[in-house]
């Protein structure tokens, strides 16, 4: 886990890290709706929003933007790991995934088979399901596992087969934490069917660890900005040559590969290269290597390394505190032992209500959040007969010491029950 020096300039260039600007002092534990803010973001966002200049045109200012945007671009391609294929942004990392799941569909052969999993957000989920109908391809659902809260290759080795035309799956669920393992899965999906339309939600993963997008053999991976420490309102996607050329919405005269619609804000463009400069930043910490891509992956692995150990904390207590472990009236999602889990644990107590535990807990100023079985998490819950958890989620920035403060409010609140 980091030092303390460290973890002290780490949170530093963090908004907000350990106060509520409405609420005081607080505990952030909210992490999977939404990443802290870097302080260089905001700064970003700000300088830039006061500039009325357009890209494309012949002055100074809009030369600025433009240098900008391609450099935005490149630091996405070094964040993700990718050579080829357009990166590109939209409103969201959901309003782009529709787009991608639309193109898919529509774009292959007709009839055959699209494959996804119980584990994904609606954002893939609901867009294949209208989607296929329209393309006349049978919707698969790959069915995840209450045990361990992930899916796995053999999963959807019983799903896919040789009319599969496009599969969906998501790195990591945003309600249970576990991540899948990609290679391993479209290692089954591409023997199956060679030529499938793969596409990832890299949406919960991309804050937690190190993304290695060539390697995975995919065609679209896809980002929500402000899980990764930046802002709201954008989020950007990554796709392969050949499904860039698929047809999808694009003005006449633009070309083949061109995904952008209308003008688009440079300063989103701009904050998304505040944060692969602190990615880089962060892994100069850890490598002396001159090569700004394997800075990116110390950092990626430095992340990973830490919140491994806060969870291990939350799970297994320390300093004398009691971990969820050993407190007998909590249950966790997924299990005690997951080695699947990034930085977020899903509990319920089963005698008392999910919204209570979350109230009180944020009472004495820790923040979490009660997942409900709706049309976010409904696909986790429901077949674990369960209405909510609270959902604890973990980020590179926090402590042990918020742990043991997040784990001695609770046992305070479980102990109300004996």
């Amino acid at each position: 886990m980091f030092n303390e020096l460290l973890l002290s300039e780490i949170r530093q260039r963090f908004c907000h890290v350990d106060t509520c600007p409405f609420q005081g002092p607080r505990v952030f534990f909210e992490n999977a709706g939404g990443s802290l803010t870097l302080k260089s973001v905001v700064e970003t966002n700000t300088r830039l929003a006061g500039i009325p200049d357009n890209q494309g045109r012949d002055n100074p200012a809009s030369h600025e933007l433009v240098r900008i945007i391609d450099q935005s671009r490149e630091d996405m391609r070094t964040f993700l790991g990718v050579s080829g294929g357009p990166v590109f942004i939209g409103e969201s990392g959901t309003e782009l995934l529709f787009r991608l799941v639309r193109a898919a569909l529509l774009g292959t052969p007709a009839g055959g088979n699209v494959v996804g999993s119980t584990l994904e957000h609606p954002a893939t989920v609901t867009a294949s399901k209208h989607w296929s109908k329209i393309a006349g391809k049978e919707y698969r659902a790959v069915i995840h596992s209450n045990q361990t809260a992930t899916v796995t290759a053999d999963d959807y080795r019983a799903i896919v087969d040789a009319n599969t035309r496009v599969a969906t799956i998501i790195h990591t669920s945003p309600v249970t934490g576990m991540s899948v393992d990609i290679k391993s899965v479209v290692k089954v999906i591409r023997e199956a069917s060679p030529d499938c339309v793969i596409i990832i939600d890299g949406i919960q993963h991309a804050p937690h660890g190190d993304l290695d997008v060539d390697g995975y053999d995919v065609d679209a991976y896809t980002i929500s900005a402000y899980k990764v420490f930046s802002r709201h309102n954008y989020g950007f996607a990554w796709v392969s040559p050949r499904l860039s050329s698929l047809p999808h919405d694009h003005l006449d005269g633009t070309a083949a590969d061109f995904w952008e619609l209308g003008t688009r804000d440079t300063s989103a463009f701009a904050c998304f290269s505040e944060v692969v400069n602190y990615l880089d930043w962060l892994g100069s910490q850890f490598t002396d290597s001159d090569d700004r891509r394997a800075r990116i992956l110390a950092a990626g692995k430095s992340i990973h390394d830490q919140e491994a150990g806060l969870v291990a904390i939350m799970i297994n207590g320390a300093e004398g505190q009691k971990g969820l472990r050993d407190m007998p009236e909590v249950t966790v999602i997924g299990g005690h032992d997951n080695s699947k889990r990034e930085g977020l644990v899903s509990l319920y107590v089963e005698a008392i209500p999910c919204a209570e535990v979350v109230s009180q807990l944020n009472a004495e100023g820790v923040r979490t959040h009660v997942r409900k079985n709706d049309y976010f998490s409904g696909n986790i819950l429901e077949p674990l007969n369960r209405p909510t958890c609270v959902r604890v989620s973990m980020c590179h920035y926090n402590t042990r010491t918020e742990v043991l403060q997040f784990l001695r409010i609770l046992e305070s609140i479980v102990g109300k029950l004996s």
